[in-house]
């Protein structure tokens, strides 16, 4: 059983791995620059699914499309203060 234990452990943390990825891999070959705040913006919709479902008693679904929302517009804030600023003035390295 322990066998089978780590087999299914693995893959699921090697699952998560490739997501994180491949998240960084879209991200840098359509704006040429690295996003690092993708663990801040993920910490902050898991944090709107708790409140809204332990606090405001939402079912489960309902927080998780609420943090959906939130973290759409936290990123679209995040681009427009943080990268387009600083992407329109550094020249593209093609």
């Amino acid at each position: 059983m322990g066998f089978l234990n780590y087999l299914i452990n693995g893959v699921s943390l090697g699952s998560v791995y490739a997501i994180i990825a491949l998240g960084y891999t879209m991200v840098y070959g359509i704006a040429k620059m690295l996003n690092f705040a993708h663990g801040d913006v993920i910490m902050i919709g898991s944090y709107v699914v708790f409140v809204t479902v332990s606090t405001m008693g939402f079912p489960p679904l309902a927080g998780v499309l609420i943090a959906v929302l939130a973290c759409t517009l936290l990123g679209m804030v995040i681009e427009r203060i943080a990268y387009k600023p600083y992407a329109e003035r550094l020249p593209l390295p093609y």
